[in-house]
């Protein structure tokens, strides 16, 4: 009965959808204003019968109703509960269940709190947010439909891929999906503001608060999902440009450049095309993401949809989407004015130097992601990883991040770097240079073999790092705005996470060993001995697992225990590494097969400041989220100031009136 009541409720929203989109192209006609007062509660019970739908689901998971094709496919009665919760999301169906939920949620938050756009915008952004549920909604309907029944109840669920049989797994998907959703929101504003041609800063500051929370989830959801891949796949690496991987990196990056272009449109009214197109491409590439997620062109171990039609019904929603803005776009651009002018020595054009950096790095990325897809397609197969893409975003990376050590001591519209003025730029920043200078003739005396780029990433970090701050100098801390804390918190994270990005390239030690109980090697500063090897059971996994002490250099012994684990539910083996983490570096062990002779392998790394990359990471997702704060409190603080007046002149006014 559940199933049933998901599905009749999951057909009610889409004929909501339905409904929010006629009203909102007909409300934009003189003849229809009557029916204005219409999209916003569609809007708003729309999400509430998606958020109903989904709530079915979840309870079809946790009780395990194998009647339920997709719980018998992908859960267990025997799972813990955390999984048969993570089950929901952990499939095909699920997974895109989630995304129209979150949209659909979204769209009816919108409907409820923005009061700061022309009525007009709102109706053509909420009937935007319908027209991009409405493919969706089709999409799990006709295509995906969650809550399909089976003939006959399986006797017992298949279980969930061992892979996603992890807690940080259990969060990562629903983290991602809310930034890419929130992407989709700000497509919704971008066409809205075209079809009204109301591309101002009150577009702007209605839609950077979204970019912002979009921004600060796919931060999360990416520094969750490489910590992920680094402790459990076993190989020992953050990041190997995995196609899946970057499916998540390029809308961050586009929402990177969008969160900046935003603030430029909503602080100086500037780049109002800029922004229009960043807020279509972010959106294009989360529905890229997906594409390539769902599809089954992919083989990845985060993909996991082998399902070409439904791929290709994804890729027709691109191309009616993606395809319809940019024809909007295009028709309405020269309807977009060219917004106010600067200098070439400004803040603004030091942010759109970085966009432009940043949309390089998406291009790269791009390219090197879709390369080896159309060259399998002709018959030719083409592997392009880390030597592609390190050296190529670097290119991009590097001045990016020089620029955004100076951009934000610059005012705005025009600065200069004479007088007295230019000496409170050129001093500190200069400073920052010479420490970033003497860092990388430091470490070219000291390690000359660790490369270039490892290298220059250690001597930007250390000169970004004291820059990062310099927008607080001279401020009254206290009375700082919580944007400027975020800014430099977020600056100052990126500067932390190259440091261990480089720190891990340029100094790791890796050791490969076959060992018997006993046997003792070396691992950087690390003394390692494995004590034994023996069997044990989790609540749904067996495993062996070798029992190491590890000495740092002569110090009482840590002792870890790295497993590998053999699922039943389905059937599969996964690498469950141990970790020892220092404040400077991190050992990591994992246990191989053993041997004919006896012995076990073992593979083992020591990896300096590799946890600062997870740490810079959260820093930026928490400067990202002391700026939202800022930005809503200032726009609450706005909203009163404006309610307050308005009450003072209509008392005013009344009281003028009377005789």
């Amino acid at each position: 009965m559940i199933a049933e009541l998901g599905l009749a409720v999951l057909w009610m929203a889409a004929a909501l959808a339905v409904l929010q989109l006629v009203s909102g192209i007909l409300a934009l006609r003189p003849e229809g204003r009557q029916i204005a007062g219409l999209v916003r509660p569609v809007a708003v019970m729309q999400g509430v019968l998606v958020a109903a739908a989904f709530a079915a689901l979840i309870t079809l998971f946790l009780t395990t109703d194998l009647s339920v094709k997709l719980v018998a496919e992908n859960s267990h009665s025997m799972k813990p509960f955390i999984f048969k919760l993570a089950g929901t999301w952990g499939n095909h169906e699920g997974s895109m269940l989630l995304w129209v939920t979150i949209m659909a949620v979204a769209g009816g938050f919108v409907a409820l709190v923005e009061k700061r756009l022309p009525e007009n915008t709102l109706i053509a952004t909420l009937a935007g947010q319908a027209f991009v549920s409405l493919g969706f909604y089709a999409f799990l309907l006709l295509s995906s439909n969650p809550f399909e029944r089976l003939a006959e109840p399986a006797p017992e669920g298949a279980g969930l891929n061992p892979l996603l049989q992890d807690v940080g797994l259990a969060f990562h998907p629903p983290t991602l999906y809310v930034g890419y959703v929130g992407l989709s929101i700000a497509f919704s504003f971008a066409i809205g503001a075209l079809v009204t041609r109301d591309v101002g800063p009150a577009f702007a500051r209605a839609m950077r608060p979204w970019v912002l929370g979009a921004w600060i989830f796919l931060t999360l959801g990416i520094t969750a999902g490489s910590y992920w891949a680094y402790y459990t796949l076993g190989w020992g690496g953050w990041w190997f440009w995995d196609p899946v991987e970057n499916a998540s990196l390029m809308p961050w990056l586009a929402a990177t450049a969008l969160l900046h272009s935003c603030s430029v449109l909503a602080s100086r009214n500037a780049l109002k095309a800029w922004t229009v197109m960043l807020g279509v491409i972010a959106f294009s590439m989360s529905m890229v993401g997906t594409f390539l997620v769902r599809s089954g062109i992919l083989t990845s171990v985060h993909a996991f949809a082998v399902d070409p039609e439904r791929g290709s019904f994804i890729l027709a929603l691109l191309a009616i989407y993606i395809g319809g803005a940019l024809t909007l776009f295009a028709l309405r651009a020269s309807t977009v004015t060219e917004g106010a002018r600067f200098s070439f020595v400004s803040r603004e054009a030091a942010l759109v130097f970085n966009n432009v950096m940043l949309c390089g790095i998406l291009g790269i990325v791009l390219v090197g992601t879709l390369y080896p897809l159309l060259t399998e397609a002709m018959g030719v197969k083409v592997s392009v990883g880390p030597p592609y893409f390190n050296p190529v975003s670097a290119v991009f990376a590097i001045p990016m991040m020089l620029v955004m050590g100076v951009g934000p001591l610059l005012r705005w519209r025009q600065d200069s770097f004479e007088g007295k003025r230019g000496g409170r730029i050129t001093l500190p920043v200069g400073l920052c240079a010479l420490l970033s200078a003497a860092v990388l003739f430091g470490v070219e005396l000291m390690a000359p073999r660790i490369g270039l780029l490892p290298a220059l990433g250690l001597a930007i970090a250390a000169g970004l790092a004291p820059a990062s701050f310099l927008p607080l100098r001279g401020r009254n801390l206290r009375r700082t705005p919580l944007s400027i804390w975020g800014m430099v918190l977020g600056h100052f994270g990126i500067a932390v996470a190259l440091f261990g990005m480089a720190s891990e390239s340029a100094f790791s030690t890796e050791r490969l060993a076959a060992m018997r109980p006993g046997d003792v090697r070396q691992v950087g500063p690390y003394t390692v001995k494995l004590e034994g090897i023996g069997p044990v059971a989790g609540p749904n996994w067996t495993a062996l697992e070798a029992t190491v002490s590890a000495s740092y250099e002569g110090a009482a012994p840590a002792i870890l225990h790295p497993q590998a684990r053999t699922f039943s539910n389905p059937p599969g083996n996964r690498t469950e590494s141990a970790l020892k983490t220092r404040w400077n570096g991190q050992l990591y062990a994992v246990l191989g097969e053993e041997g004919e002779d006896g012995r076990w392998q073992m593979r083992f790394w020591w990896k300096p400041f590799v946890p600062m990359i997870w740490y810079g990471g959260a820093l930026i997702a928490l400067g990202g989220l002391l700026a939202l704060l800022g930005r809503v409190a200032a726009d609450v603080r706005r909203l009163v100031a404006t309610g307050k007046i308005a009450y003072r002149r209509s008392r005013k006014a009344a009281l003028g009136a009377r005789p």
